[in-house]
């Protein structure tokens, strides 16, 4: 009996703090400014249009010479708790995370003139989530939010450079003939 109750006592006491454990969630991204076009147009030459960062999009042109090549890759990783000790422990029922999922994304932009290298851009973003008996992410959820994540790193350093960029568009390439009057 003096041992039932010691048992029944440490099995409340796991229950109640138990119940504190909270589900992590995705970062909120933090607050910036809309997207806006280049100074300058480009036409992608490698890339899905879809999938581009908003920057690029909408600096598309088809006569520019300027030319964009964009290319994202994605790639997975789980984590799971043993079952045999998730089975076993009591908060694994009440909530307590099971393992995770993620997601890392990387992409890399070239902005090519002619023969110059204007520009080479990559980024990378790792986006993950836990996951228990009764939620569970899904892969979709944690691809789009990477992608996303991505996309803004491109973005920003784009954005950080424009002006160089936008200078170097507007200087001709060596080799190049002079415009004519």
């Amino acid at each position: 009996m003096k041992y039932g109750f010691a048992l029944l006592a440490l099995l409340g006491a796991t229950l109640v703090s138990a119940c504190a454990i909270q589900q992590p969630t995705l970062p909120s991204p933090p607050v910036q400014a809309p997207a806006h076009p280049l100074p300058f147009t480009g036409r992608l030459i490698d890339g899905d249009p879809s999938e581009l960062p908003p920057a690029v999009a909408m600096s598309l042109s088809r006569s520019s010479t300027v030319t964009f090549s964009y290319r994202e890759e994605l790639s997975h990783d789980e984590y799971h708790i043993p079952l045999l000790f998730s089975a076993i422990d009591p908060v694994t029922y009440i909530g307590s995370p099971l393992g995770d999922y993620g997601v890392t994304a990387f992409a890399s932009l070239s902005i090519v003139d002619g023969a110059r290298l204007l520009g080479d851009y990559t980024a990378k973003a790792h986006v993950s989530k836990s996951y228990n008996l009764y939620s569970e992410p899904t892969h979709q959820e944690l691809e789009e939010a990477a992608r996303i994540a991505v996309r803004k790193s491109i973005d920003q350093k784009l954005y950080r450079d424009a002006a160089k960029l936008a200078a170097a568009v507007a200087t001709p390439s060596p080799g190049a003939a002079a415009p004519v009057n």
